[in-house]
């Protein structure tokens, strides 16, 4: 293929990186990207096995003379979280994704760049492809679905693993190691609802240009939640006109803030859509007060026309709108002996309305296990409440921290080494696949790397090319120690 990043070393990991981003890899459409890591293996002879959940794991051999040395883990997942920008006619299910070099900064033409976690398929890739490298034996695990509740981990057969070191590839700052993490779930309330004909004036609303973000990394930045904005408006129109829900359309996925949404509201009494609209555009115009010094390009747009539309009873409409607003969402815990580091947190992700059914979907996070199960409870009681049921999937422990840990003091030996500079110790709020490592793999020796990415799970998602540089070369330096 014809590759366009340059000038950069070793030349064979940003090819991995490109050849990867050809390859469409949404959450459940990983076949085609398991194929591939197939291929690679059986093109140089290494051992490789692939699952029926598209997991894949290739051993390496350790180099000459490190043969008594123990194995090691390196691990990534290989699906991608697919956002883009409103109008981008991209196709996540087909289309190769665009990249754009400039500058030094890798990204992609307006959609996620897929660097978490692209970049720990393209680092194991170069590992393996080098057999200059000095290194123990290597066991490299490619995931997959990890964005939707780290699925394809939970799925994997362990057994095939004999490491007990793990260097997990899925953190997202040079410089830092993650050392623990918080366990997660998707959970979702579901409503029936019932639609009947109705003309009237249709109004509709519409949130976006909102930073969004990753709902564990970020969710302490106190980013605006556009499902919220947009129930809060709804919800003042239902208390001041007669209005109908006709649907109601936020946020892709769990997991990422919602950086756009949208409702349609009909009016029988035009006086009322007029009233509607008025308040509608007071309303937005509080809104960019309230946040456009740190949302500067949050954008609210209303307009109106005359139709016929199927609409939610008052009841359904009033049920989902309500629940929505009095659900809790964003960061719920904090520990103040930690700098205020967060406990427990949700994110409303997704709001919708389908022909016959109504859904809200949280992706909870907690490093507590009491916390996490006060937050499911209350989350159900919203659920009885308003007449939802309630399903979890993708449940994940977390990661606890480990007082002792060789393969960390290994990192901060080797960083001090090539960096001249202190490696920072931290835990995340995020959730990552090494708490079902641990859990299966009796004394794992665990940490979590990775070069930076910026803006994860949004289309300003980029990666600093000397940063993913500097980063191969701290890898590669480990294990050479390790060796």
């Amino acid at each position: 293929m014809d590759y366009k990043i340059s000038g950069y070393q070793p030349e064979k990991l940003f090819h991995f990186f490109e050849e990867i981003s050809a390859i469409p890899r949404g959450s459940g459409n990983e076949k085609a990207i398991s194929d591939y890591l197939v291929e690679f293996a059986k093109e140089r002879n290494l051992w490789y096995h692939q699952d029926d959940f598209y997991n894949v794991i290739i051993k390496k051999p350790a180099t000459a003379g490190s043969e008594a040395k123990p194995a090691v883990m390196l691990q990534g997942h290989t699906d991608m979280v697919c956002e883009k920008l409103a109008g981008s006619s991209h196709d996540f299910t087909k289309d190769p994704l665009d990249l754009i070099v400039k500058d030094g900064i890798l990204t992609a033409n307006g959609t996620t760049l897929g660097g978490d976690n692209g970049a720990a398929v393209a680092l194991m890739l170069a590992v393996l492809d080098d057999n200059t490298l000095k290194h123990p034996a290597l066991e490299c695990v490619f995931t997959t679905q990890e964005e939707i509740g780290l699925n394809g981990a939970a799925a994997l057969d362990k057994s095939l693993i004999t490491s007990r070191t793990m260097i997990n590839l899925d953190s997202e700052e040079e410089g830092v190691a993650t050392v623990s993490c918080a366990g997660g779930l998707r959970y979702t309330l579901s409503r029936p609802i019932s639609r009947e004909t109705k003309e009237g004036t249709l109004l509709h609303l519409s949130v976006s240009g909102l930073l969004g973000g990753h709902s564990g990394t970020d969710i302490d930045k106190e980013r605006q939640n556009a499902n919220l904005l947009v129930g809060r408006m709804v919800n003042r129109l239902f208390h001041t006109t007669d209005a109908f829900l006709v649907d109601f359309h936020g946020g892709t996925k769990d997991n990422a803030i919602p950086r756009e949404s949208q409702a349609t509201l009909l009016f029988e009494n035009p006086q009322d859509a007029e009233n509607a609209e008025e308040i509608a555009i007071n309303l937005g115009k509080d809104f960019s007060e309230e946040i456009c010094p740190f949302e500067s390009n949050f954008k609210f747009e209303v307009s109106k026309e005359v139709g016929t539309a199927n609409v939610l009873s008052k009841e359904d409409g009033k049920a989902f709108i309500t629940a929505l607003c009095l659900a809790p969402n964003g960061i719920q815990q904090r520990n103040m002996k930690l700098n205020g580091f967060v406990v427990t947190s949700l994110n409303l992700g997704i709001a919708d309305t389908e022909d016959s059914c109504a859904k809200l979907v949280f992706a909870p996070r907690s490093s507590v296990v009491s916390l996490m199960t006060a937050m499911k409870e209350k989350l159900a009681l919203v659920g009885e409440t308003f007449g939802f049921t309630v399903e979890t999937t993708g449940e994940y422990p977390g990661w606890s921290f480990a007082e002792h840990s060789p393969v960390r003091d290994v990192f901060i030996q080797s960083y001090q080494e090539l960096f001249q500079k202190e490696l920072k110790i931290e835990a995340i709020h995020a959730g990552l696949e090494c708490g079902l490592f641990s859990d299966a793999l009796p004394g794992l020796d665990a940490i979590a790397v990775g070069p930076t990415i910026i803006g994860c799970h949004t289309p300003d998602e980029y990666i600093p090319l000397d940063s993913f540089a500097r980063f191969y070369e701290l890898l590669t330096d480990v294990l050479k120690k390790l060796a």
